[in-house]
């Protein structure tokens, strides 16, 4: 055991280089999008409101996506009536788009920060950027 110091160098050397990603960031989080709402089309709303509160929608906007869907593809209904009780069509390109036109400013930014991959654009054209 007269290498035992250099094993033991060695060992410690190696289990800073493997954990080193772990503790070299604690801590330290990025800091959360800011989404541009500064839009032409939301400018020129009277009301500035989406089609829920919006913690709800940062919380469960993919839960009302897929709500929408599946009443349009299989029970043929086509109009959302909010909480607020103003009513929308069910629509991602229709409605949600005609205000978030940008989904590099506004969808690319929040799904990469949380790196989530929506399966909108399986089925959806992704829109035309302004």
């Amino acid at each position: 055991m007269r290498d035992s110091r250099y094993i033991i160098t060695g060992l410690i050397v190696f289990v800073v280089l493997l954990t080193f990603p772990l503790w070299s960031n604690a801590g330290k989080a990025a800091s959360p999008p800011q989404p541009n709402l500064d839009t032409p089309a939301i400018q020129n709303l009277e009301q500035k409101q989406c089609v829920e509160a919006t913690e709800y929608m940062r919380a469960d906007h993919m839960q009302l996506l897929e709500d929408w869907r599946n009443q349009v593809v299989r029970e043929g209904k086509r109009i959302y009536v909010a909480a607020n009780g103003k009513e929308y069509e069910m629509s991602l390109e229709n409605s949600c788009f005609e205000c978030h036109s940008s989904k590099t400013q506004f969808c690319d930014q929040c799904h990469n920060y949380l790196d989530v991959e929506p399966d909108c654009w399986t089925c959806h054209l992704e829109p035309k950027e302004p």
